[in-house]
């Protein structure tokens, strides 16, 4: 891929973590939250609410420690299951429903995208086919590209509801794939393809889906992100 970083060295060696010189992509799989949205607090702001609701404490190091990774079932299972509370599939569902209502309500005045990514989204856009393999729930997805306007350029979107095993399991992304190349009516294979990804779970999803990943450094400082094979702190770094 052709890159042309903000803020190469003088002696125009490019910084740690941008690629060299070559062909965009064929496809491109992101995840969402905290690679196109800086709404990771937001969720854990919302999981807390619920949780506290329930009378358990959900603390901001236990959530990016052990549970951003997981989508909100998950989430709310291992939790509940920490805090020694017993659960079920009609429990979870309440509380992962009652958690997407005040979601919804809060990013609908509190959008932010992150910066440089719809730029990055529209010039990738023009070589490279596009999709979403998030933990999140499609209509929160949905909700947020709409308010955003960039649903048109993805192809595919692979959500919670479309997966049985969540990140670090490669299944997303392996879905991903299938549903990118189905749609385009032509084989994409994991080696023609990059990962956007900001958590540990989601980088190692994408190598087990045998797929070159690029991290941002929203949610992690990059001294955790090692694992990736680039990682830069906001899209703009990494102009297709």
């Amino acid at each position: 891929m052709d890159k042309k970083p903000k803020g190469a060295s003088p002696k125009g060696v490019p910084p740690k973590g941008v690629p060299p010189k070559g062909v965009p992509p064929k496809a491109i799989l992101f995840d969402f939250d905290g690679v196109l949205v800086d709404n990771e607090p937001i969720h854990l702001k919302m999981f807390q609410k619920v949780l506290a609701e329930e009378g358990v404490r959900l603390t901001r190091q236990d959530y990016y420690t052990k549970y951003l990774g997981m989508d909100d079932k998950g989430c709310f299972s291992a939790v509940l299951k920490a805090a020694g509370r017993p659960t079920s599939v009609a429990y979870l569902h309440l509380l992962t429903r009652r958690k997407t209502r005040c979601y919804k309500e809060f990013v609908a005045k509190h959008l932010k995208f992150l910066p440089g990514v719809k730029e990055f989204i529209q010039e990738a856009s023009k070589n490279s086919c596009l999709g979403i393999v998030s933990g999140a729930l499609r209509e929160e997805i949905l909700l947020i590209l709409g308010l955003g306007g960039l649903k048109k350029y993805f192809s595919v979107i692979v959500s919670a509801e479309d997966v049985k095993n969540g990140k670090p399991n490669p299944e997303g992304y392996l879905l991903g794939l299938k549903k990118l190349s189905a749609f385009h009516k032509e084989k994409i294979f994991p080696r023609e393809t990059l990962v956007v990804e900001d958590s540990l779970w989601g980088i190692e999803a994408a190598h087990r889906a045998g797929i070159k990943c690029l991290a941002v450094t929203t949610s992690y400082p990059a001294s955790q992100l090692k694992k990736a094979d680039w990682v830069v702190k906001e899209l703009s770094q990494f102009l297709i």
